[in-house]
Formats: structure tokens, C-alpha cells, sequence
């Protein structure tokens, strides 16, 4: 046998053991993660949860409202989410409490990017596997292995080799702006509360009527006080000593409602969340947050 057959041979062993070594750590945290998964199952008693079709590797199981249709890719899905370690309960992610999460079904996949904050795209089809099980309102677990999960690099708050209990629960809105009129609804009687709703889809309540003369336009300075809230009572921001100056072209278009008093009103406005901060929330705002404003026109000058 030549040198260069010798050589040949022993880079084709090489690679095979090298190959071999890869698969046989693939199959063992495959193996491990499974055991550990079934474990969990029977522990808790999970008796609805099934693996998936295709025997990926996760398990699931879905509740829904018993009318609807089920989702489609093209579909947009308002939802929260909650994830837990199988190993000991830890929560990693949970969406915030005053917002939601929002998507097309077909990006569900990559959500944990900006839960994350991190750039890397996680490509993770289970999520979106259980949720097209799903109609607007239903809830589905799923049991992830780390293997489909984030790995032996694991990702933000989450180890490696992490088997991950997932807990994806959908409203029974198609639209976001549908669910923050809801949630507005919903408080305002809660509350006892009577409001009335602008065209623009804003709810207010005067207090106190203004008698100023200055009509209010977008360019008007106006000097303010107002705090803000949401709909759970929590302030997020408050300017109360007379000192704030703005006009309505810098602030949120909700605030454009003003336009409709004068100075000296005491006006408290209950904004739906694409008239706010929207999808992508503000330093404390989280995603698709209704906000409640108690807001005084102190001075008005064009």
C-alpha cells in the first residue's frame, strides 16, 4: 500500500470516528433528555400530554374553547407565555404582566429572540407545531427537550441541556386593538366607572371642565400635569409640580384627545395600546400595554 493510499485510509478512519463520537453524544442527550421528559410526565401526571406526530422528540397537549377555527400561519395570535425548568421549577421567561405578546403563527418559532434580548434567530417548530392545534383562547404545554430547545449553549437565563416546560396560553382576538377595547371595557366595570369612547378609540372621564379660552392644536405648548398607570394601578411615570412642557406632535398619539379641552381640565384618559407604545413597549412599558393617564391642563399658548 502507498503513502498516499495509507494516508487516504487513515483520514477516511479518522473522519468515521469523529462522525461516530458526534452521533453517539447526539443520541445519548437525545436519550437522556426522552428519560428525563417521561419522568416528568409521570411525576406530575400528565396523562393528556403526547408526543408529537412527526416524533421529534416533544411533548404536548392542548385546551380549547369549543368554537373557533383552528390557527393558521397566516394567522396573527395574541398570547402569553410562560417558561419553567423541568429540572426544578425555575421560571426563565414570563410574559409581563400589563402587556402581551403578539405574532404571526408563523413566526412563533423565533419569538425568543427579543424575550432574550439577544440577535440570534432560535428556531424552535414545536411552539408553532402546538399552537396550529390550537383555537384563538386555547392554551397548549409543551415538553421541550434541550436537544430542540437552546442545547449545550443554552441561551439568556436558560443553562444548557435545559428541558424546558412551556406553557403558551392565546386570546380570542384576532386583532390587538379588539383586546385592548376589552381589557378597557373590562376595568371600567370593574371599576364602575362611566366613560365615553372617542372615534379615535380612546375612553375618557372629565373631572373638571377648563375654561380657558386658547383652542389646543398639535403645535400648542402646553404646560402639564399627569400621571401614568396601568390598568393594574401600577404608575409608570408621573409629572405632578407644573414644570412639564410639550406639545401633542412629541408625545403619544393618545394624548391627541386633548385637543378637544381647554386649560384648567382634569381629564383621565385610558389609551389602547397602538395609541401608546405599541408592539415594542418603552424602557418600563411592555409590548401592547393599555395606559391610564390622569392628566391637568395647566396652561395652553400658541
Amino acid at each position: 500500500m502507498n503513502k498516499f493510499t495509507q494516508l487516504s485510509l487513515f483520514t477516511l478512519l479518522l473522519a468515521t470516528t469523529i462522525f461516530s463520537s458526534c452521533k453517539k453524544e447526539y443520541d445519548s442527550a437525545q436519550t437522556i433528555d426522552d428519560a428525563a421528559i417521561k419522568a416528568y410526565i409521570s411525576k406530575n401526571n400528565l396523562t393528556q400530554m403526547q408526543p408529537d406526530s412527526a416524533k421529534t422528540g416533544f411533548y404536548f397537549q392542548v385546551t380549547n374553547p369549543t368554537d373557533g377555527s383552528f390557527f393558521l400561519n397566516t394567522d396573527s395570535v395574541l398570547y402569553d407565555v410562560t417558561v419553567k425548568s423541568m429540572t426544578n421549577g425555575t421560571t426563565y421567561l414570563q410574559s409581563p404582566s400589563n402587556g402581551n405578546l403578539g405574532t404571526y403563527v408563523g413566526y412563533l418559532n423565533s419569538f425568543f429572540q427579543s424575550s432574550l434580548s439577544t440577535t440570534i434567530t432560535y428556531n424552535i417548530p414545536a411552539i408553532r407545531t402546538a399552537v396550529l392545534k390550537l383555537k384563538p383562547g386555547g392554551t397548549a404545554r409543551i415538553l421541550l427537550p434541550s436537544y430542540l430547545g437552546f442545547g449545550k449553549n443554552g441561551a439568556g437565563p436558560i443553562p444548557s441541556n435545559e428541558n424546558l416546560d412551556f406553557i403558551v396560553k392565546t386570546y380570542p382576538y384576532r386583532k390587538q386593538w379588539l383586546f385592548d377595547d376589552a381589557k378597557i371595557q373590562s376595568y371600567l366595570t370593574a371599576k364602575n366607572l362611566t366613560a365615553t369612547k372617542d372615534l379615535s378609540r380612546v375612553y375618557y372621564i372629565v373631572g373638571t371642565e377648563g375654561t380657558g379660552s386658547d383652542v389646543i392644536t398639535n403645535e400648542s405648548t402646553l404646560i402639564l400635569k399627569y400621571t401614568g398607570r396601568f390598568l393594574d394601578g401600577t404608575s409608570f411615570d408621573s409629572s405632578t409640580d407644573g414644570t412639564f412642557s410639550t406639545t401633542l406632535n412629541s408625545v403619544i398619539a393618545g394624548w391627541g384627545l386633548l385637543t378637544k379641552f381647554k386649560a384648567g381640565t382634569k381629564v383621565r384618559l385610558f389609551i389602547p395600546s397602538d395609541l401608546a407604545y405599541g408592539t415594542g413597549g418603552h424602557t418600563s412599558i411592555p409590548p401592547n400595554a393599555v395606559l391610564d393617564f390622569d392628566i391637568e391642563i395647566v396652561k395652553v399658548t400658541n
